[in-house]
C-alpha cells in the first residue's frame, strides 16, 4: 500500500460562494424559490449579481466546504475540482489552498466560467442557492490524479457532481483506484433533487460495492426510497451493506451499519444565523474522525460540533479553529 498522505480526499463542483442577506420579497421578486437549490445559466448569474446587495465572497461548493473542515479538525486533506483560469478560478485557487488544503487539479484557459452560487440567507437562517455550474461540470477522468487517490484513506464524493458523464466516470475511476489502494469511500447525496434525479444510480453505487459510506439528510434517505415515513427509510438503508450517516438538524443524526444503530443529539446552539454549510461541515467533521480511528458516536460529536459552529455565523467556512474547540469540547 502507498504509504497514506492525506486524511481525506474530497472530489466535487469547485464553486466560489457569494453570499448576502435578503428577505422573503426579495425572493418573491426574484421569482426564487426558497430554500432549494436553483440551477440558473451565465446571464441569470450576472443577473443576481447586480440585484443583491453586500455580499460576502468565499471559495465552496459542497464537497470543498467538508475539506476545509477536515483541515481545520487538524487533518491533512486534499481536493479535486475544476476552474478555469479566469480571475474567480484564480481566487477560487488561492483561497482553498491559504486554508492548508492540497489542490492541484489544472485550470483550463479555455471553456465555461469558473462556477459562482449566489446564496441568499433569510432572517430564519434559511439559505437559498442560485448556482452556475460552469467549469465545474467539465471535471473528467484525467482530473483525476492516481497517485494522489492512492495516498488518501478516505475519497469523499460531492452527488451534487453526479451529472455530467464525464464527471460520473471520474468518480468511478477515483473509487477503484482508492478501493485498489485499501481506501475507504464515501458519498454525499447532497439534495433530494439530486437523488430524485438519479436514484437508481446512487443505489447501484451502493450496491454495487463502489461507495462504502453514505452522508444523507432526513429527506434525502426518504427520497432515496420513495417513502415518507423516516423509519421505513432508514430500515432499507440497514440493508445496504455500507456506513449509513443520516442528519437530522436539531434532531442530531444517526449512524447506521446494518443492525447497529448510534442516535447522537445535536449540539446546542445560542442562535442560528445561517444554515449554508451544516452538512457540508458535518460530514467534515465526521470524516476526520474516521480517519483518526474514532468510534462512530465521537464521530457523529465531531460532526455536530462542527455543524453547530458553521450555522452560528454567516458562511459556510469556520470562524473558530476547529481542532481547539474540539479540544475544548473533549474530542480533541
Amino acid at each position: 500500500m502507498m504509504t497514506q498522505s492525506y486524511d481525506v480526499l474530497g472530489i466535487g463542483n469547485a464553486i466560489m460562494d457569494v453570499i448576502a442577506r435578503a428577505d422573503d420579497a426579495f425572493l418573491v421578486r426574484e421569482r426564487i424559490p426558497k430554500g432549494a437549490m436553483n440551477l440558473i445559466d451565465e446571464e441569470r448569474a450576472e443577473h443576481l449579481y447586480g440585484a443583491m446587495g453586500q455580499a460576502t465572497i468565499i471559495s465552496g461548493g459542497s464537497a470543498a466546504n467538508t475539506i476545509v473542515g477536515v483541515q481545520s479538525l487538524g487533518a491533512r486533506a486534499a481536493y479535486i475540482g475544476k476552474v478555469k483560469a479566469d480571475d474567480v478560478g484564480d481566487l477560487f485557487a488561492h483561497d482553498l489552498r491559504s486554508t492548508g488544503v492540497h489542490f492541484a487539479t489544472l485550470q483550463p484557459k479555455d471553456g465555461p466560467a469558473t462556477a459562482r452560487s449566489f446564496i441568499f440567507v433569510t432572517e430564519d437562517g434559511e439559505r437559498t442557492m442560485n448556482t452556475y455550474l460552469g467549469a465545474s461540470q467539465n471535471l473528467s477522468v484525467a482530473d483525476i490524479d492516481s497517485r494522489l487517490v492512492e495516498s488518501s484513506a478516505i475519497v469523499y464524493l460531492e452527488g451534487y457532481l453526479w451529472d455530467p458523464p464525464a464527471a460520473k466516470d471520474a468518480f468511478v475511476k477515483a473509487s477503484h483506484i482508492a478501493h485498489k489502494a485499501g481506501r475507504r469511500v464515501a458519498l454525499t447525496l447532497s439534495d433530494s433533487f439530486c437523488v430524485d434525479r438519479y436514484r437508481a444510480e446512487f443505489l447501484d453505487l451502493m450496491r454495487k460495492g463502489i461507495v462504502d459510506i453514505v452522508f444523507a439528510n432526513e429527506s434525502e434517505v426518504k427520497s432515496l426510497y420513495e417513502t415518507s415515513d423516516f423509519e421505513t427509510a432508514v430500515s432499507a438503508l440497514r440493508d445496504e451493506n455500507v456506513l449509513g450517516i443520516v442528519t437530522r438538524s436539531e434532531l442530531g443524526s444517526m449512524v447506521v451499519e446494518g443492525q447497529a444503530t448510534h442516535v447522537v443529539p445535536a449540539f446546542p446552539i445560542d442562535k442560528l444565523v445561517d444554515t449554508t454549510g451544516a452538512g457540508d461541515l458535518f460530514a467534515g467533521g465526521f470524516l476526520y474522525g474516521l480517519a483518526k480511528g474514532a468510534d462512530y458516536v465521537t464521530c457523529a460529536n465531531l460532526g455536530g460540533l462542527a455543524a453547530a459552529e458553521i450555522i452560528q455565523h454567516l458562511g459556510a467556512r469556520p470562524q473558530l479553529d476547529l481542532a481547539q474547540h474540539a479540544k475544548m469540547h473533549g474530542l480533541g
